[in-house]
């Protein structure tokens, strides 16, 4: 097996730039984001030692954007000829300016544990926001030392919280109780914030029926092969246009089990103040600390069984640091899988709805035999932690057993 090559991370502008001109080097690969001035709309990858000449990278450029091009169009069968007949068309669409506060009702909550320097990042890309939130919460779950408080204190902005029970979902409580703002936003600490980000929070909130919100995920790197497989096959990027999730997507799915994991990652994600009066707070037998994952979507799943909207907006951006090493990424999938499996029967526990237990015992069994088969003998690439999300798997069977009775510290 080739040793791997790390991927460049190209941002392209097509509303001032038609072609990405640097020559491809053959000892790497690119991931490259397009963009239409602050707009995401596409991506891809060019694999190392790919040959790739202008004409052939523009057509894979038209043909990445495509569908966003579709999507802000209106038109479904709406195809650009070439790279030219594109940026006319993004040039016709995006011609207005929105008019944005500067200063929205929002408050941004960031749970931290044990990385300063991570937050130190992240708190520096707040700072040149184009639209400001009303308050930034740093909550503490329980570092080691003081250099969380010490980084916090250096932004007269942000207001410092100790929470000292361990768990990411308890530190999300605790930062939604203390946010004062109508609008609460979580982030991570290893995020950097696109500057027209709390912008796109506040038009998407424009919108009264929506309840809550995700947004695009982009990789801040991938400098490894662990930020490569988990961004080809784990990735926290939902796409390049909106999408909606209300009562008929959760109505259509829920006889096989509502895919909630779809919709958005915790990294990037918005509430209704009141929606946690009404749907509840999330469960603190989850996410890190406990489960070990995925108080997020089953905190969503809630809100789509009570009949609310959630809006999923691209181009509300972060950007995220993905775990470098193999050893780590492991860890963190072993995680998800623990937490997607308790997430799944604590949902089935709280609702009776039989479409989760059909996924969580038929469809996985099956989707798994494939990948041990496909994967077969090697075990690399996407299969490279087959193993372990396998563990995640059973271990989140053993954690709801033991905690089907544990409260979830829900209203």
């Amino acid at each position: 097996m080739e040793p791997f090559k790390p991927y460049q991370c190209i941002h392209l502008n097509l509303a001032v730039q038609e072609t990405w001109l640097e020559p491809l080097r053959h000892d790497q690969g690119y991931y490259v984001v397009l963009w239409w001035n602050e707009i995401p709309i596409g991506h891809l990858f060019v694999k190392p030692g790919e040959e790739l000449p202008p004409p052939a990278f523009e057509k894979r450029v038209t043909h990445a954007a495509s569908w966003a091009l579709q999507h802000y169009t209106g038109k479904a069968t709406f195809q650009a000829g070439t790279l030219y007949d594109l940026r006319n068309a993004f040039t016709n669409i995006f011609t207005e300016n929105k008019n944005i506060p500067a200063i929205y009702d929002v408050s941004v909550v960031i749970c931290t544990k044990d990385r300063a320097d991570s937050l130190q990042q992240c708190l520096n890309s707040l700072m040149n926001l184009s639209c400001k939130p009303a308050e930034i919460i740093v909550v503490d779950n329980a570092s080691a030392d003081d250099r969380t408080y010490q980084t916090a204190r250096a932004f007269p902005q942000v207001k410092y919280i100790r929470e000292d029970r361990a768990g990411l979902d308890i530190a999300r409580n605790t930062g939604a109780r203390a946010a004062t703002a109508s609008i609460i936003v979580y982030t991570d600490d290893d995020t950097l914030i696109h500057p027209g980000w709390v912008a796109e929070i506040y038009h998407t909130f424009q919108d009264p029926s929506v309840a809550a919100m995700t947004g695009l995920v982009l990789a801040a790197e991938l400098h490894t092969e662990a930020q490569w497989i988990f961004e080809r096959y784990w990735p926290f990027n939902r796409g390049f246009i909106d999408k909606r999730y209300d009562r008929a997507f959760f109505d259509s799915t829920c006889s096989k089990g509502t895919p909630v994991w779809a919709i958005g990652a915790g990294a990037n994600m918005a509430f209704r103040r009141s929606i946690f009066t009404t749907a509840g707070y999330f469960d603190e037998r989850l996410d890190v600390g406990a489960a070990g994952c995925n108080g997020d979507s089953e905190m969503w799943y809630r809100i789509l069984a009570a009949g609310y909207s959630i809006h999923y907006n691209p181009r509300a951006v972060v950007y995220h640091v993905h775990r470098q090493t193999l050893a780590a990424l492991k860890r963190q999938i072993f995680y998800y899988m623990r937490g997607f499996t308790a997430a799944i029967l604590i949902q089935h526990q709280r609702f009776r709805h039989r479409g989760n237990l059909l996924h969580l015992f038929t469809a996985l069994p099956k989707y798994y035999s494939w990948l041990l088969l496909r994967g077969f003998p090697l075990y690399g690439g996407r299969y490279t932690t087959i193993f372990r999300e396998l563990h995640g798997i059973f271990s989140g069977l053993i954690f709801y057993l033991k905690n089907r009775n544990t409260p979830s510290n829900n209203p």
